[in-house]
């Protein structure tokens, strides 16, 4: 019997579902690493050499009353809840 009969390999269920399954599971993982890499590069910080995670809610408050975001009298009663 020739390829073209049904007793091929094709259409045993290795080639029939395994080699589909393969081709399935192969794009989801490409998206899953492409996305993996892709959002670790683009959410990074900007401010390269610093540590995010042993970043204080003092230190993010100084910072923005360092940059002019909020008053004097505003970091006053923020530090006081941070800190009590």
């Amino acid at each position: 019997m020739g390829p073209w009969m049904h007793d091929s390999w094709m259409h045993t269920w290795f080639g029939m579902w395994l080699w589909p399954l393969l081709l399935i599971v192969l794009i989801i993982a490409l998206i899953v690493f492409l996305g993996r890499r892709y959002s670790a590069r683009n959410f990074s910080s900007p401010d390269a050499g610093t540590d995010q995670s042993t970043e204080t809610a003092l230190d993010i408050l100084k910072k923005r009353y360092a940059k002019g975001e909020i008053t004097k009298d505003e970091f006053d009663r923020m530090k006081k809840d941070i800190v009590s």
